[in-house]
């Protein structure tokens, strides 16, 4: 649930996302150690953020966190209906907490590299935006490439809570923008404001977004979205993707391997195609 609203005068856009849903569907589909789920957790609720900002529903974005560290590559994509998918490159891999008892996430991420992101609002010409980490920890890997990229100054908190059986137990960020125009005072409030969400999970996990929309900001009606873990794949598409292999190479794979396998990484899933299935995707005749 993504819910958006402003405070301060109006001042400030104020953002709210409550992903503990996505991020246990996350790690259900692709088997993610606990640093691993708040690694990518913290990744798909700020890319849930980006989502928002969308224009249209058939606008799409993807991220790509690449610090260098022993989980590899983090990608995650969405749209402008809110649906996300995304996978860590390594999802298995356990690393011991920090000193402070958290999960090591910018030890799993690794702190060498870069954030990228890729916006295709449909006007034919992409936007590439990219800025080096920070951390790796996510958050203020995120805050820098607001600042840099986007010219959006944005103070903002992401956690992802892991309870003892390895399932989700609270998970998403809030996100507080200034807009052009605002107060030197209205800036200050919000750099005293983001401090007291420092466990942000566990105030999502006790009270989610909408509880916590209503205790910053009582008396405004916000603007409530469903975010869904939703990927682009099917069987129809990869069958496309086959076709526009030619029957010969299709054939020929099945020959050696016995079936045509394409895999997804976003969503975890491998789809394998037989001989009978080519019979259905070629036309008969057609080589």
């Amino acid at each position: 649930m993504m819910i958006k609203t402003l405070i301060l005068g109006e001042e400030v856009s104020l953002a709210v996302c409550d992903t503990t849903s996505l991020v246990d569907e996350a790690i259900r589909r692709h088997h993610l150690s606990p640093v691993a789920a708040a690694a990518l957790g913290r990744t798909m609720s700020a890319t849930a953020y980006l989502c928002s900002w969308l224009k249209g529903e058939e606008s799409s974005l993807s991220v790509t966190v690449n610090g260098g560290g022993p989980g590899g590559k983090i990608c995650v994509a969405g749209d402008g209906k809110m649906h996300l998918r995304g996978f860590a490159e390594h999802p298995d891999i356990s690393l011991p907490p920090r000193e402070d008892g958290k999960l090591d996430v910018g030890g799993f991420v690794g702190r060498k590299g870069v954030l990228t992101v890729i916006r295709d609002d449909g006007e034919g010409i992409p936007f590439v935006g990219t800025s080096e980490l920070v951390s790796g920890e996510i958050a203020e890997d995120f805050s820098a490439y607001f600042f840099s990229s986007e010219q959006r100054p944005t103070a903002l908190s992401l956690g992802v809570k892991i309870g003892t059986d390895g399932h989700c137990l609270g998970a998403g960020g809030i996100f507080f923008q200034p807009l052009p125009g605002a107060s030197e005072e209205s800036i200050s409030r919000i750099e005293a404001l983001i401090g007291g969400f420092s466990h942000i999970s566990t105030l999502i996990e006790e009270q989610g977004a909408a509880g916590l929309i209503r205790s910053l900001s009582p008396e405004t009606e916000p603007e409530t979205r469903e975010i869904f873990f939703k990927c682009h794949c099917s069987r129809e598409r990869i069958a496309s993707i086959i076709l526009s292999l030619g029957e010969e190479e299709a054939r020929s794979i099945v020959q050696e391997e016995g079936k045509v396998s394409v895999y997804c990484h976003y969503c975890n899933t491998t789809y394998d195609f037989t001989g009978k299935d080519l019979d259905e995707i070629f036309p008969r005749g057609n080589t």
